[in-house]
């Protein structure tokens, strides 16, 4: 990835421990990353992240993570 581009985390991440991950847009793509792995990325759309979320937020991956 260039040095340009700006890596943003969610709020509710720990500190700067390597439990964050990380967003950036480069070239109309979303750039997705985990933070003690900053060289593996997963690039998707736009849209298909707005999909993710929508289910995030609707609680269709609750069953995931622990409780």
């Amino acid at each position: 990835m260039p040095d340009s581009t700006t890596w943003t985390k969610s709020s509710f991440s720990e500190g700067e421990g390597a439990n964050c991950i990380e967003l950036a847009v480069q070239d109309g793509h979303v750039l997705i990353r985990e933070s003690d792995r900053p060289d593996e990325v997963v690039v998707t759309t736009p849209a298909k992240l707005d999909a993710f979320l929508k289910g995030a937020k609707a609680g269709e991956f609750d069953h995931l993570v622990d409780h």
